[in-house]
């Protein structure tokens, strides 16, 4: 009984607050113009650098001006078919000042194929990539048109992190998810600095190294579609928000 009278006093409490003491929110308009932007990231400068579902890379100046030109454009390789597939996601390497790297995530209009590939920015315009400099690290057949994942980011540890979903369909149909010899449904790990002849390596302590049941790509899997995820700033730790079907939603 105390405890519902003190949550009672606390609520009766809140209604009493005079208005004048409750913070104002209010909304200005920073940027318009921009066409199905799912996402929104930066390269360590003011510029804002926003991904359009259909293909093209939008950098945002510091006063909120649309640079006119495109920083990348793929709409001729990006799926159009829209609903889950399109141009996902994007991520500029930590040493990108210096090395020019950035990565990027698509679903490729020929046959709705994942696709995860590295482009350079133009050595004589920052605002502006090589649309040639493609190197594709790998592809991932999707045998449905949903459920692709698509965030890409680097961690603390300075690896790249892929997230995919399961493929498709509703209930994971084929069971990807749960299926350790397939890439679907697992957020991804790899390390994009190497000197050998493959474009990508393996961290050595990735947890499925040398698991001949695995594959050594994969640091998590049992994943339905991690859309959207992001690293702690502090902790370092990792936060996957994993799309939901009917009834709820997943963060891990």
């Amino acid at each position: 009984m105390r405890v519902k009278i003190l949550l009672l006093l606390i609520v009766i409490a809140g209604y009493s607050i005079p208005a004048a003491t409750q913070p104002f929110i209010d909304t200005e308009l920073f940027a318009s113009g921009l066409s199905d932007p799912i996402g929104i990231v930066h390269a360590g400068d003011e510029r804002l650098f926003i991904v359009e579902q259909r293909g093209k890379i939008q950098i945002v100046a510091s006063d909120g001006e649309v640079l006119e030109e495109p920083f990348l454009d793929l709409s001729d390789v990006v799926s159009q078919s829209g609903f889950e597939r399109g141009l996902l996601g994007l991520a500029f390497h930590p040493q990108y000042n210096e090395n020019g790297f950035f990565f990027v995530n698509y679903t490729r209009e020929t046959d709705g194929h994942t696709v995860v590939a590295r482009y350079s920015v133009d050595q004589e315009n920052a605002d502006l990539a090589e649309r040639d400099s493609e190197v594709v690290l790998f592809t991932v057949e999707q045998p449905y048109g949903n459920h692709n994942g698509g965030q890409l980011l680097f961690g603390p540890d300075d690896y790249l992190y892929i997230a995919l979903g399961d493929g498709g369909n509703a209930g994971d149909p084929e069971n990807r998810a749960q299926n350790k010899k397939t890439l679907l449904g697992k957020m991804l790990r790899i390390d994009v600095d190497t000197d050998g002849d493959s474009a990508y390596a393996i961290p050595p302590d990735n947890p499925f190294v040398n698991d001949t049941s695995a594959l050594d790509e994969i640091w998590a899997y049992g994943l339905r579609n991690p859309w959207r995820n992001s690293f702690d700033r502090l902790t370092g730790d990792f936060w996957i928000a994993d799309v939901g079907q009917g009834e709820r939603e997943e963060v891990n």
